[in-house]
């Protein structure tokens, strides 16, 4: 079965084209993932915009990309873990232990270790987080708005995976399968 159409920048009008041409520019490719968002102009827009304002929070990327991998993970999703194994490998600096343990929702630094361990409870729990582990968030030196950020960043990946297995789009970075652990 087919999923979504693929918008292909060359053939983009309005919008959905000034979009592409952004992602573009910006990452010196345009990802099968923006080509499927493109086909409602509003979610492309709204996803690269709450995707910039969440960069420029307060969460290390290590911890942003170990939230990506970590949805991904739990999500099925090979398209999420090969761009975020790509991305957090190249540009956050991760090492493939690093990515490893992040799909495990585990992680050395202790930031990282307490955002992994808050997503776990937010998509174990889809979003219902218990007294005990919201105080455990705090205790582990989370502050509200890097909580805040954390229930953020689930939303965003969420959308990204489940957009992904919806267009059931080709993977177009170098292919990670949620079933293989061996990274």
């Amino acid at each position: 079965m087919s999923g979504l159409p693929l918008i292909e920048p060359e053939t983009a009008a309005g919008e959905a084209a000034a979009l592409l041409d952004a992602v573009q520019h910006a990452l010196g490719l345009t990802p099968n993932l923006a080509k499927a968002m493109a086909n409602s102009p509003a979610a492309l827009r709204g996803f690269l915009e709450l995707r910039r304002a969440l960069g420029a929070g307060s969460l290390p990327e290590a911890a942003r990309e170990g939230i990506a991998l970590l949805v991904a993970q739990e999500n099925g999703c090979d398209y999420g873990l090969s761009w975020h194994t790509y991305t957090g490998t190249k540009l956050a600096g991760l090492s493939g232990e690093q990515v490893r343990r992040a799909r495990g929702g585990e992680a050395e630094d202790p930031t990282t270790a307490a955002v992994l361990s808050l997503t776990r409870s937010l998509m174990s729990r889809r979003g219902t987080v218990s007294d005990t582990e919201l105080a455990a968030a705090r205790g582990s030196g989370l502050t509200g708005g890097q909580i805040t950020e954390v229930v953020a960043h689930v939303a965003l990946n969420v959308f990204t995976t489940y957009l992904g297995k919806t267009a059931r789009i080709a993977v177009d970075w170098p292919l990670v399968r949620h079933d293989d652990l061996n990274v």
